[in-house]
């Protein structure tokens, strides 16, 4: 039989990411010792206090079905979170759900019509331009590269790109694969823009507790921009909770019981005893977080340092755990060859948006992270 698929499938390709991730678990299974800088996410088991509540909730007979947007003392808990980050939140304007990319694949089905315009920041996360093309929608990006992947010296160019036509505006901060964390005028700007075209702004917010000497702001919280804003967030990189997949999406009421059909009529609830997990993580976790912080940072300066050692300027990120390698050759042939030859996984730039560069991601070990670079520089990436 030969099927006939859907248009907005072709669309898009398979992450590029989780790509060259199942790349390296095809050469660790031949017995191939792997370095693999490829994945986001946290080298450190979930903390033992949110295991333990999880085991609790099972125990305790949390294993049916939640209201469809989850616990009510979750969705309070959540709440009180964004207002302590100067957002004017209710539980009611907030929706739980399978991990932030569900939070973020159900906004962009609910705000983009076949044609509407979403302005991407480049280097973007990969599936920012995927949810885009599964939505209809156009793409016109704004290149931070020539900035230090900063946007404030990028706004003449936001400027230039955002019109009465744009749709939505996808600002994440700290980025990734940057780690670049944009500053308050940065962020003022796209508040002014915003307001001036009337357009809707998406602030993931995913690595919002991973920052380094800095505090991110967020866009929900300036003023002008909580009836615009959706504010994405979730459990997997600042409690290591990846594989719990628990995020969450903050919204004007009015967009959030739209996305809520969506919700409702597709994953119907996030799993019930990982929301009594996620509610012990927002509340009782900080030591855990500072402890995976002050790791992260470490490993920054290192690698920097490394990277320094060997003539190679790498603009260090205040945020997150990337870091965007320049690279000589064709970014795509670099990354072939570096886990062809040098068994080292990273991932091209050019599926950011941003050809030229590998993202490194250094949730891994110290003693890995210098293998790494060891290898890279044996057989000649560096």
């Amino acid at each position: 039989m030969s099927f006939d698929f859907a248009a907005r499938v072709e669309r898009v390709e398979p992450s590029a990411t989780l790509a060259i991730s199942n790349k390296a678990s095809e050469l660790e299974a031949d017995g191939v010792d792997v370095v693999d800088l490829s994945v986001g996410e946290p080298d450190f088991p979930t903390p033992e206090n949110v295991v333990e509540a999880g085991k609790d909730a099972m125990d305790a007979g949390h294993t049916g079905y939640t209201p469809s947007n989850g616990i009510p003392a979750l969705r309070e808990a959540i709440a009180a979170k964004l207002r302590d980050d100067g957002i004017d939140a209710a539980s009611d304007e907030v929706i739980v759900t399978p991990g932030g990319k569900q939070a973020l694949f159900e906004t962009f089905q609910t705000l983009i019509d076949d044609g509407d315009e979403v302005v991407l920041l480049d280097p973007a996360w990969v599936s920012y331009e995927a949810m885009t093309k599964l939505a209809g929608g156009s793409l016109n990006r704004v290149d931070l590269a020539p900035y230090d992947f900063q946007l404030e010296p990028a706004l003449d160019d936001l400027t230039e790109a955002i019109s009465d036509d744009t749709e939505l505006l996808v600002v994440n901060s700290p980025s990734n694969p940057t780690g670049a964390v944009y500053s308050d005028a940065a962020l003022e700007g796209v508040r002014d823009l915003a307001v001036e075209h009337d357009v809707t702004v998406i602030s993931d917010e995913i690595y919002q507790e991973i920052t380094y000497g800095v505090e991110p702001t967020s866009l929900g919280s300036l003023e002008g921009m909580s009836d615009r804003t959706v504010t994405i967030n979730g459990f997997s990189k600042a409690y290591s909770m990846t594989g719990w997949r628990l995020g969450y999406l903050h919204a004007p009421e009015s967009l959030i019981s739209q996305a809520a059909k969506l919700h409702s009529h597709s994953v119907s609830c996030a799993v019930n005893f990982v929301q009594h997990a996620g509610l012990e993580a927002i509340q009782n976790t900080d030591e855990a977080v500072t402890e995976m912080r002050d790791a992260f940072r470490e490993r920054r300066d290192m690698l920097s340092e490394l990277f320094a050692e060997h003539d190679v300027d790498v603009p260090v990120g205040d945020g997150a755990f990337y870091m965007m390698l320049p690279v000589d050759d064709d970014d795509q042939e670099w990354c072939a060859g570096a886990i062809e030859d040098a068994h080292v996984a990273t991932v091209p730039g050019s599926a950011f948006g941003s050809p030229g560069y590998a993202r490194i991601s250094y949730a891994a070990s110290e003693e890995r992270l210098r293998e790494a670079v060891d290898r890279l520089v044996e057989h000649g990436y560096l």
